[in-house]
């Protein structure tokens, strides 16, 4: 077991215990309360989504938001279909006649869970192909997926009638899970959110620390000489475009389940941007400083505007500038910065301890 493995290890099991343990006894086990903080749970998942592909891989998805979108509309297809009594309400307001045949198989649960993550997945993996079979890097990466996402946006809005348009899919029913009923302000549904994002964590940190994940650091560093070794970084990328994609779509069916309603916001080029500010503040290069960067940043947006009304958004952009000015691996870099000074001054003492017995030693006469 590796250093780094460890210390995630440790970090991982810290992090359980505040989650599990600490906040739900801080917020007295309040149903407002703890629904919020489950909202942050689970856009912790779209960031650590990308913090696996833009800090392993090097690939900055500024489209992460579309495939957000795509779990937070498969989900919301499966509850808006269980509330309806045959069409629902917006497509007969849009003399839609009969139910789309792409709706139908979301009456089913299971299909509804294996295309939130499949679908994300499969469009994710068809513009990774054309992307990175075309060995696009860098900055054009960004802007493909940034134009995908305004493109993607732009199409639901205008489908009106099949997607609900501006005003999203609302009037959701609650979840029915094997015979539970989904109360998204009880304290089971917290632990419910909280456990995905744990086992999202668990995943990440295993891809991030298997052959693939050491691989696609290579990738990061320097593509053609990965290449040149003989593996063939174009699948690569994809698989980890792929992965980032399932994760944030899995993350966009649990959005959609704490605020009960899909939007097309959640498809905006804000929301998106916001994700990358959430993953470079808690530290691209960390799965679960990626998570904590999510949760921390949503957390002082709510406190800020609460108490600053009308300034609460240049007070938060002008921590992220700090932030990116002064501490560009965000909070893990100043943590492992911190962690590394105190590894050398304990090898510095320990080096020093043995050069002082050393000296102190009574010098061997040869022949003694």
């Amino acid at each position: 077991m590796t250093k780094k493995l460890k210390y995630d290890l440790v970090a991982y099991a810290l992090f359980a215990a505040v989650i599990f343990l600490a906040v739900p006894a801080y917020l007295n086990f309040e149903g407002y309360e703890l629904n919020t903080f489950a909202r942050y749970l689970s856009l912790g998942i779209v960031s650590l989504a990308l913090a696996l592909s833009w800090g392993t891989a090097g690939i900055l998805n500024l489209g992460q938001a579309a495939t957000f979108g795509m779990g937070s509309y498969a989900m919301a297809m499966h509850l808006k279909l269980k509330s309806s009594q045959g069409l629902p309400d917006f497509m007969s307001w849009n003399n839609v006649e009969e139910l789309p045949w792409f709706w139908v198989p979301f009456h089913s649960l299971s299909f509804t869970l294996l295309a939130g993550l499949l679908i994300p997945a499969s469009i994710g993996g068809i513009i990774a192909i054309f992307m990175f079979r075309a060995r696009i890097s860098g900055v054009f990466v960004a802007v493909i997926t940034l134009a995908f996402l305004v493109a993607f946006q732009l199409l639901v809005i205008e489908q009106q009638g099949y997607t609900g348009g501006q005003n999203g899919l609302t009037g959701l029913a609650p979840l029915t899970l094997l015979g539970w009923t989904v109360d998204i302000y009880s304290l089971s549904f917290y632990y419910l959110i909280a456990a995905c994002l744990f086992v999202a964590i668990m995943i990440g940190i295993y891809l991030v620390h298997s052959k693939f994940g050491l691989i696609l650091r290579a990738i990061r560093e320097d593509a053609d000489r990965t290449r040149f070794f003989g593996y063939n970084v174009a699948s690569y990328e994809t698989a980890a475009f792929c992965i980032s994609a399932a994760l944030a779509g899995w993350s966009g069916m649990l959005y959609t389940l704490v605020l009960e309603f899909a939007s097309p916001t959640y498809m905006s080029v804000s929301f998106s941007l916001a994700i990358v500010i959430w993953c470079a503040v808690g530290g691209r290069e960390s799965i679960i400083a990626a998570a904590i960067g999510a949760i921390v940043v949503n957390l002082l947006e709510v406190r800020l505007s609460d108490v600053f009304v009308e300034g609460w958004n240049l007070i938060l952009g002008v921590t992220f500038v700090l932030i990116v000015m002064f501490m560009p691996r965000g909070l893990h870099g100043v943590v492992a910065g911190a962690n590394d000074w105190i590894a050398r001054r304990k090898d510095s003492r320990v080096s020093n301890a043995k050069h002082s017995n050393l000296k102190s030693r009574p010098e061997i006469k040869g022949g003694q």
